[in-house]
């Protein structure tokens, strides 16, 4: 062999060497993302009702977020603002995407509702770094072939490709919509055999297994605890001194607690827990008027721009890297997660291209104690929120726009619009200049859901609302 043939051949060996290094070093990550839960619901967010053991012990190993948000209050868009790392209005994504609820006015509208495809989605950049990634749920970004999550950066799905459907299977598919029959991979419908929660999680065990030797990226999306209210009867039986929908939201967060548990408890016994980023999230606030949900001691629900809209449970557990048993009270959102994985797989976040989310790292381990965000937006239509520091702004179509020092009121019961005017001037404009750089939306509902989400909003306007409604004696 001539030296020239030796030099080369040791050249790829070395890079094989390399890339096997830099393989084991990347972290395995694993999105735990629940649906419509309240804020209060889990143990480790104060509920005395509802047990979450598995989820309250994920809470004390890694670092709980009191001020998590997602990039809106309802499905959809939360979903594509978490899935691109950015606003969701840049580039029309405004509104939910649900058949049959639209504005005929709209640009899209059925099937051709969905992520466009010019958008680079955290599946795409992981692949990009070597991961191989799977997701098992509920999709709701399209319910086109093009928007197929086989054809936005993952290996293998199971679940539904639109918001809402049974947790059994179904014996026929007369009256069901397509976008809610339950899909192995591309074009294969498999209806579960037993309970959605734990299916999915029977795949995501078997996908982690499969893969154990590679790194991996499991976006696991529950569609618990959104209706229909569909829990066991073994499960109820844990609630007996519950009635109605609260029991069977109680049923339905346990055996999700118990999903979570029997991941972790993969992970950790196939050694590797260490070095695995866990993350838990929700996508919007929980509305208590469909599933009984709880989100004191916020005000809201899902579908407005209270807190009890936007803030959501949020934890993240890296044994590798970050401390245990921590809490981190300045606000993030869930368009942080895809600059945050990217670097934590050996990325440069520089490559990113027109991403509003932040890498959290710097920020959890002590290396940057500033803020994440000094600024964070919210839109649907007329309504909007600008939040600047500790400032919030609540723009509304029917009345004139709040303003609330959340450092000081998180209920937000304590307006401060009247008292500080020049404040929430600055803040408007600022508030407009930002909407300034949005695309109009693609769809968009019909306009009677404006009236039904700002009825929603004052029906759970603030805490003592709630408690009488919830806890008053029938």
């Amino acid at each position: 062999m001539s030296k020239m043939k030796q030099i080369n051949l040791i050249k790829i060996l070395f890079f094989i060497l390399l890339q096997c290094s830099y393989a084991q070093k990347q972290p395995n990550i694993v999105f735990l993302f629940v649906d419509d839960a309240g804020y209060n619901d889990f143990g480790f967010q104060g509920s005395t009702d509802i047990k979450t053991p598995n989820l309250d012990k994920l809470a004390q190993q890694g670092v709980r977020f009191t001020q998590g948000y997602v990039t809106d209050a309802t499905c959809g868009p939360s979903r594509a603002g978490l899935m691109t790392g950015k606003y969701q209005q840049k580039f029309g994504y405004g509104e939910i995407n649900v058949p049959g609820y639209m504005s005929q006015s709209s640009k899209f509208l059925g099937d051709d509702m969905g992520l466009p495809l010019d958008q680079v989605t955290m599946a795409d950049y992981l692949k990009k770094l070597g991961y191989t990634n799977a997701v098992y749920g509920k999709w709701h970004l399209g319910d086109a072939d093009r928007f197929h999550p086989l054809k936005r950066g993952f290996d293998e799905f199971y679940g539904f490709r639109g918001g809402a459907r049974s947790y059994f299977g179904y014996k026929n598919f007369k009256n069901v919509h397509h976008d809610n029959k339950m899909e192995h991979n591309f074009g294969h419908y498999e209806e579960p055999n037993g309970y959605a929660t734990d299916v999915f999680t029977d795949k995501a065990i078997s996908f982690i297994e499969k893969n154990k030797n590679n790194p991996f990226f499991i976006y696991l999306a529950f569609n618990a605890v959104h209706t229909p209210m569909e829990a066991t009867p073994e499960d109820l039986k844990r609630f007996p001194n519950l009635k109605g929908k609260r029991q069977e939201l109680a049923a339905m967060t346990w055996s999700l607690d118990r999903a979570c548990g029997r991941v972790l408890d993969k992970l950790k016994k196939l050694g590797l827990d260490e070095n695995t980023i866990i993350v838990f999230s929700n996508d919007n606030g929980g509305p208590t008027d469909k599933n009984s949900s709880i989100n004191l001691p916020l005000s809201g629900t899902k579908s407005n721009h209270l807190e009890g809209g936007l803030r959501v449970p949020f934890l993240i557990k890296w044994p590798k890297k970050l401390k245990k048993d921590i809490t981190y009270n300045y606000p993030v959102s869930t368009m942080d997660l895809l600059p945050t994985f990217y670097a934590a797989g050996g990325g440069n976040t520089a490559d990113l291209k027109d991403v509003d989310g932040v890498n959290l790292l710097p920020f959890l381990t002590g290396k940057n104690n500033s803020r994440p965000h000094k600024d964070l937006f919210w839109k649907k239509e007329t309504r909007a929120v600008y939040r600047e520091n500790d400032y919030k702004l609540i723009r509304f179509a029917d009345r004139p726009a709040e303003l609330y020092d959340l450092s000081k009121d998180t209920s937000e019961l304590n307006n401060l619009a009247t008292k500080e005017p020049e404040r929430l001037k600055r803040m408007f404009k600022k508030l407009f200049e930002w909407e300034l750089t949005l695309e109009r939306p693609l769809w968009m509902l019909k306009n009677d859901f404006e009236k039904y989400d700002t009825d929603r909003m004052d029906r759970y306007r603030t805490p003592e609302l709630v408690k009488k409604e919830m806890f008053s004696e029938k």
